[in-house]
């Protein structure tokens, strides 16, 4: 299913596809390429829309095992670097503990491809020490 509402085609079960796929999609032919944006298990969907559709800035972030030397809800916010992709280096972010095992993590640069399943691992702003991690959810 296209984002937009348009029905494209069947599937052979949501569980062959992730966030970010381009080929094997089975709807070639299309004018501009489609990629995978989101997949909706409860209604056995496969949605996909176009590549800035991929773009993320706010990640949800839940059963976190934080190794720091204060509790992590005993800020606001915390300034560190998080890894979202095991291929791609940290970036930037603010991460708000929304309890001390939950978080809303706000990347300053949006990252492409995140879904839920994924870790989230949290560090020092140089990177030279991993502070804890948890894992990406769909949120609310």
């Amino acid at each position: 299913m296209h984002a937009d509402g348009r029905v494209l085609g069947t599937h052979h079960g949501v569980i062959h596809y992730t966030i970010g796929q381009r080929r094997g999609l089975g709807i070639g032919g299309l004018a501009d390429p489609l990629y995978v944006v989101r997949l909706d298990v409860d209604s056995k969907r496969v949605i996909v829309g176009p590549k800035d559709m991929l773009s993320t800035r706010t990640i949800p972030v839940r059963e976190i095992n934080w190794l720091g030397d204060e509790p992590f809800d005993s800020r606001p916010e915390w300034q560190l670097s998080v890894r979202v992709r095991s291929t791609r280096p940290p970036r930037e972010a603010i991460v708000r503990p929304l309890s001390a095992t939950e978080a809303e993590v706000e990347l300053l640069t949006p990252e492409e491809g995140v879904s839920p399943g994924q870790a989230c691992v949290f560090y020092a702003p140089d990177g030279l020490r991993v502070f804890g991690g948890g894992w990406i959810w769909r949120g609310a």
